[in-house]
């Protein structure tokens, strides 16, 4: 069994900070390796414009190309509907029996942990590594383990990574004001966002 954490979102695009996430996971837990799996149709966006799921697709490939400990998944570009964790994790069981998969989430996703589909099944079927974020106060996650708790709380493993403070969402509001986006973006990505014109004008010159 391949011991994976799987790192799944919008990616609208990825960022410095997603692959930061990753990497501090590696360095961190026992992993061999990071998976990323963007989604087609995020359940927290609906109604929302979100980038051809294509372009996301091959922006997160062009980011982790460099790195061999790093993977690309399109499960979920595959499936039809809303991308909701718990059915992530037991299509990834059914077509990847040879993982023993982790996922990974963001601080402030942990938090709303009792919001999502199945939330208790999930916390019972699978390790969840909630990371940081600049910003983000460990006592409100520590609150929420305690109350979740010890059994299911012993699913969650909270990791401090130094990271970028950057979301997707800033970058595409400056990039639509003509913000460069490199450092903030993977060269390789601030160049497709230039060359396919995505989020408005003067996407990634600079």
């Amino acid at each position: 069994m391949a011991r994976v954490a799987i790192l799944g979102g919008t990616f609208d695009p990825i960022h410095l900070g997603h692959l930061a996430a990753a990497q501090g996971v590696l360095h961190l837990t026992d992993v061999e390796q990071v998976v990323f799996l963007p989604n087609r149709q995020p359940p927290h966006k609906e109604g929302l414009p979100v980038t051809p799921a294509e372009h996301r697709a091959e922006m997160v490939r062009l980011a982790i190309a460099d790195n061999p400990r790093f993977a690309f998944s399109d499960l979920e570009l595959r499936r039809p509907g809303p991308s909701y964790t718990i059915e992530t994790v037991r299509a990834l069981a059914a077509e990847r029996p040879d993982w023993e998969a982790a996922f990974i989430v963001g601080l402030d996703s942990l938090l709303q942990i009792r919001t999502w589909r199945e939330w208790e099944t999930l916390l019972r079927s699978i390790d969840l590594f909630a990371v940081t974020r600049p910003g983000y106060d460990l006592a409100a996650a520590h609150r929420l383990l305690a109350e979740l708790g010890p059994r299911l709380s012993a699913r969650v493993r909270l990791l401090e990574i130094p990271g970028v403070a950057v979301a997707s969402a800033d970058l595409r509001r400056l990039a639509a004001a003509g913000y460069p986006l490199r450092y903030l973006v993977p060269d390789p990505v601030a160049r497709y966002i230039a060359a396919n014109g995505l989020y408005g004008r003067g996407e990634a010159d600079g």
